[in-house]
């Protein structure tokens, strides 16, 4: 029960911080939409969805009872590419911060780990971390609307294939529902073996 709640909080300071990491990347490059709406902070009251933060990590809590995988979301920080002093490279950039922050816990803490002698409960605690913080980062890089991969996809996409982007947005919700019963295997055994790597 410890580990599980243990794994809640981290599942909810990683989505959080990874949300925080497009607000101030967004604010760095001219749009401060996310800082007027009170969305640059650490209070989880203010990044909270009913759905990705309560209703689906206790729903997986449930049905894997206790021994996950337990994964979820928060809601999008709001961003106004319009307001980026080059909006192509803006939303790529905004788009890749999340990963990359969460990406960056994963490797200060498994760099911890591999480093530092620790006993096997602090280890395993750390390892959680570092586990959760690669999936969260790969899972939002996969280019399905409305995680991360899609707006950079798009971004790079030529303008006669809008045709393309149109059809994955209107399709989005049903293609994200397929990848999460279809292909979550996949994405958990590219965080093991990058948490192997890491960590030795």
């Amino acid at each position: 029960m410890v580990i599980t709640i243990f794994t809640l909080i981290i599942l909810l300071l990683s989505v959080i911080l990874h949300e925080l990491a497009h607000g101030y990347t967004a604010l760095s490059l001219g749009d401060s939409t996310a800082k007027d709406a009170g969305r640059l902070t650490l209070n989880p009251l203010n990044h909270l969805d009913f759905f990705g933060s309560f209703l689906l990590p206790l729903s997986l809590f449930i049905i894997t009872s206790g021994q996950g995988p337990i994964f979820g979301w928060a809601k999008p920080v709001p961003i106004n590419s319009y307001n980026f002093r080059d909006q192509k490279k803006g939303i790529i950039k905004v788009s890749l911060a999340g990963s990359f922050a969460n990406f960056l816990i994963a490797i200060f803490f498994g760099l911890i780990i591999r480093f530092i002698p620790l006993n096997l409960s602090f280890i395993k605690l750390l390892s959680i971390i570092v586990f959760y913080n690669f999936f969260w980062g790969l899972f939002n890089l996969v280019p399905i609307p409305p995680l991360d991969g899609s707006h950079i996809l798009f971004s790079l996409l030529p303008e006669k294939f809008s045709w393309l982007k149109n059809s994955f947005q209107r399709c989005g919700n049903i293609l994200l529902l397929f990848f999460i019963f279809f292909g979550m295997n996949w994405l958990f055994s590219i965080a093991i073996k990058l948490y192997t790597l890491l960590v030795g």
